[in-house]
């Protein structure tokens, strides 16, 4: 829970999350207050990450405080600010709850703060300097695995590259991880990547809602490691339905139809497209037994007709009947997913969870 007006980009879940003070990595405002209430599950304990921690000096951190206290414990840690920094990177403490204040009055520098936190309960994770990041450094070990706290998707600072190629080594790593399909951004959690020898030039992609950037040359690349569920072939539809699709008809009086069949990634010429007038409008795959389906990547038409899919819903059918709207990680909601922004680019969405399913909407 978060509560105040000097709060930033939040992101809070029961076993990890993201939070910032307004503006940053810009100059926090004046006269602002947050406070975060981190609670995590009975039993467990709670591990604070300082990605970052630039507040104006002032003695006894009078003009700007950073202070976290432990209420079970009843302890409390800080105040900080430029001039009382925190001793170690890794807060880990023995409560599964904590209270993050931030207060502010006036002042004429600093970005702010950047913190990330996890549970003492995450299988596999060991908790050292590398191994929970919301900073934008990666590690230097060459093939390495890594916790990425919920809410990295929203953080300051750029990626380059795609999860076909990798990305720059100076990319954000937790945010990369997001862009590959490897984690969610609503869950966050384990990677494992390696660094491998760079290349000439880095395309950009749009993926899992976010852009990358066309990036040159590096050394190093981040290649990001699936698991042995995930499956990165195509798989075979067996069968296109579609709620309508359009008839087009030319100058000539000629009749093409933009029918189910033609929305095949790979398919020549133009695609499917529903009815003009269709307001409710889905496609639906077949894919002949049920499988696992970790993703999806779409695009447009750009034969002629500059159209292209710009969000869309989820469904998936085990028998072609009783459908099931897909939520994500941890969602209530339906989920809509970002599609294209051109009729040109292909766009990829991961499903984290997986759909196991034979028909999908």
């Amino acid at each position: 829970v978060s509560t105040g007006n000097g709060c930033g980009h939040t992101l809070l879940t029961p076993h990890s999350g993201t939070l910032s003070s307004k503006n940053y990595p810009g100059t926090y405002p004046n006269h602002t207050t947050c406070r975060w209430r981190l609670q995590a599950p009975s039993g467990t304990s709670l591990l604070l990450a300082f990605g970052d921690v630039d507040l104006e000096p002032s003695e006894r951190c009078a003009h700007s405080s950073l202070l976290l206290s432990d209420p079970q414990a009843g302890t409390a840690y800080g105040p900080y600010c430029r001039n009382s920094v925190p001793s170690a990177p890794l807060l880990l403490t023995n409560s599964s709850s904590v209270t993050v204040l931030f207060n502010s009055t006036s002042h004429r520098s600093g970005r702010g703060l950047l913190l990330s936190y996890a549970t003492s309960q995450h299988p596999g994770t060991h908790y050292t300097q590398e191994h929970i990041r919301a900073s934008p450094d990666p590690p230097l070990a060459l093939c390495f695995s890594v916790y990425c706290p919920a809410g990295c998707k929203d953080i300051h600072g750029d990626i380059w590259g795609n999860p076909s190629q990798g990305y720059r080594d100076t990319s954000v790593l937790c945010k990369a991880a997001v862009h590959a399909g490897v984690i969610s951004d609503e869950l966050g959690g384990q990677v494992t990547l390696s660094r491998e020898k760079g290349i000439t030039l880095y395309e950009s992609a749009f993926a899992n809602g976010l852009h990358s950037k066309r990036g040159s040359l590096s050394e190093k690349r981040l290649i990001f490691h699936k698991g042995i569920s995930s499956c990165d072939d195509a798989l075979e539809v067996a069968a296109f339905n579609a709620s309508s699709w359009w008839h087009e008809v030319d100058m000539l009086g000629q009749v093409r139809a933009w029918a189910a069949e033609r929305a095949a990634l790979g398919t020549a010429g133009h695609s499917w497209a529903a009815e003009p007038s269709a307001e409710t409008a889905w496609l639906e795959l077949d894919l002949g037994t049920r499988r696992n389906v970790t993703g999806i990547i779409t695009k447009g038409s750009s034969e002629q007709h500059d159209y292209y899919v710009t969000s869309y819903r989820v469904s998936s059918s085990r028998d072609g009947k009783n459908w099931k709207p897909y939520r994500g990680s941890a969602s209530q909601e339906d989920k809509v997913f970002e599609g294209n922004t051109d009729s040109y680019g292909e766009v990829s969405n991961a499903f984290i969870p997986p759909i196991v399913a034979r028909y999908v909407r």
